[in-house]
């Protein structure tokens, strides 16, 4: 049986002696673009840390899939860099590096500030997970949920990808949220669930949070991912983030977002502060294939402009 690992591990080439970074067409997220959680699982991968560690990336430019990339791998001590490349840019920075504070379930420290992309944050502010505003008690919703739109061939939603995840998100005047129970190839050769699905889980949510937000589409470019714990392949996961919590920075195109993964016994196993920033155009092209499988009225929820 193919597994999700093993399809991520034969896009990494050493080969010819420079490390080449060739991403399978299923890791696609918008069309002919990498998913950024396949990149940041690309990185942790090479890293081959095992403990709760942060994986981050910034994205300068679009990933695409299918095409062979340069990817330079640095370290120091404990901490991983990484440069991917295509023939003229960097497209992507990364780093992956341990977590030092690893408590069940507490708020995890912003040591790291290159990590989020952004040092306006501080070296001392701290999540604001599980906290009320983050996470929604399902029996205190306000308003009814309403499902966000899926796609074809997209590594998260995309209903006829045969290595995705699948998921269905929804939404609320709260928070988006779903709920997913892995397939058997997320399971990795020690029994435990594959990291590209926690990294594309908060994602794929942060991305329609910043969609909801601005009624845009447009990518996630600053990716701080915080996996606080192996995985066993045990039931369902739920992502959740908060509408409230994302905020825009002084651009409006960009706005800053916050997403948990929680297991059944609500156990959080990871949490990220993904940006998202509005690609002005992207959105008529998008809807135009949405709108060929999705309820016209389910795409008009988060592009009203371009669904009409």
């Amino acid at each position: 049986m193919t597994t999700i690992d093993s399809v991520l591990r034969r896009s990494l080439d050493d080969r010819s002696g420079e490390l080449i970074l060739t991403l399978d067409p299923h890791f696609q997220g918008l069309p002919d673009t990498a998913h950024g959680g396949s990149v940041l699982a690309a990185f942790d991968a090479l890293a081959g840390l095992t403990g709760p560690r942060h994986v981050g990336g910034v994205y300068r430019k679009r990933v695409p899939v299918g095409v062979p990339l340069a990817l330079t791998h640095g370290r120091t001590e404990a901490t991983h860099t990484f440069v991917l490349r295509d023939a003229t840019s960097v497209l992507v920075n990364g780093r992956v590096a341990p977590v030092a504070d690893t408590r069940r379930g507490a708020p995890a420290p912003l040591g790291d500030p290159w990590l989020l992309g952004v040092a306006e944050h501080g070296t001392g502010e701290t999540f604001a997970f599980g906290s009320v505003a983050s996470v929604v008690d399902e029996g205190r919703r306000r308003t009814p949920a309403h499902q966000l739109p899926i796609s074809r061939t997209c590594f998260a939603c995309g209903v006829d990808n045969t290595l995705g995840l699948r998921v269905r998100l929804e939404f609320d005047d709260a928070e988006v949220r779903g709920a997913w129970t892995p397939r058997e190839p997320f399971r990795t050769a020690d029994g435990t669930l594959a990291t590209v699905a926690l990294t594309t889980l908060c994602d794929e949510a942060a991305f329609w949070l910043g969609a909801l937000a601005t009624g845009e589409s447009g990518m996630t470019t600053e990716l701080a991912v915080t996996l606080r714990r192996a995985v066993p392949f045990l039931g369902a996961l739920t992502v959740t983030g908060a509408r409230a919590a994302a905020r825009p920075q002084p651009d409006p195109r960009y706005w800053d977002t916050e997403v948990l993964v929680w297991t059944e016994d609500r156990t959080l196993v990871a949490s990220a502060r993904i940006t998202f920033v509005v690609v002005r155009g992207a959105a008529r092209r998008l809807v135009q294939g949405m709108l060929t499988m999705n309820d016209p009225a389910v795409v008009a929820r988060v592009f009203p402009a371009y669904a009409r």
